[in-house]
């Protein structure tokens, strides 16, 4: 047996598995699957065909001293995985809402935290911590049982190592590892998976060995960038990461 809200909105084929809670000011989009045991608090929106594993919760109270109860929201778009014990809360006056886009896959027991912004084709495997503020971008892959500091934020195509702790930023189409977190390489696979032709690769490879690899500091690697590559989708992406970076990116590998 489960229990529905009557002000929950259910699309009539989502289904829903036995022992399951859905609160009022729930809506959930069409073909997607709750399973067992899955707690879905208010202020929850799912899109369409997603599935929520069992003992999921969706929504609950941020763990944040400043919430005061403040009507906030936890968003999740369509085609998205969500796998056994993952905690999505929601968001708290500072963005209002917590946000995990579409086609992605959050593993079991990873937790979102308040305020989060999850962009699409995200992979966080098991038991991935995100604090407090994080962004991550399109197509990021967050290795198992990482820790990522609030306010962080994870660039575009990017892969972390598992088990690590993320306290500065990480810039699009790279690979961090190694304990600092550190830059130690690009992250080429993924780009030949996702079609990057062999020029777009060569740009960025050579924007990141002027960034990390030529003893510059990143005020005079990114001047230097700028005066020696010519502009390109991927060059400026970076550029823009990392001037807009307040925490500073992580460091190059020695």
């Amino acid at each position: 047996m489960n229990y529905i809200h009557p002000g929950a909105k259910l699309h009539p084929t989502v289904s829903v598995g036995p022992f399951s809670c859905i609160h009022a000011d729930v809506e959930i989009g069409e073909g997607t699957i709750i399973d067992s045991n899955v707690t879905i608090y208010g202020g929850v929106r799912i899109g369409k065909n997603c599935h929520i594993h069992a003992g999921a919760v969706i929504g609950g109270d941020p763990q944040d001293l400043k919430y005061k109860g403040e009507k906030t929201y936890a968003i999740v778009g369509d085609n998205t995985t969500i796998r056994e014990f993952v905690t999505i809360h929601r968001g708290t006056a500072s963005k209002g809402k917590t946000v995990v886009g579409n086609n992605c896959l959050i593993m079991a027991y990873c937790h979102v935290a308040h305020d989060c912004f999850l962009h699409d084709h995200i992979i966080m495997s098991n038991a991935t911590q995100l604090a407090g503020e994080v962004v991550v971008e399109d197509w990021a892959i967050i290795g198992g049982g990482s820790l990522v500091h609030q306010f962080s934020h994870i660039g575009a195509h990017a892969m972390i190592q598992g088990g690590s702790k993320i306290n500065k930023d990480v810039p699009p189409y790279i690979i961090a590892a190694r304990e600092p977190i550190s830059y130690c390489g690009i992250n080429s696979v993924g780009l030949n998976r996702r079609a990057f032709t062999k020029e777009q690769i060569a740009v960025i490879q050579d924007t990141y060995r002027l960034l990390y690899m030529s003893g510059l500091n990143v005020s005079q690697a990114v001047a230097q960038i700028e005066e020696t590559l010519p502009a390109s989708a991927e060059r400026d992406l970076i550029l823009e990461f990392v001037k807009g970076s307040p925490r500073g990116v992580v460091r190059g590998y020695n």
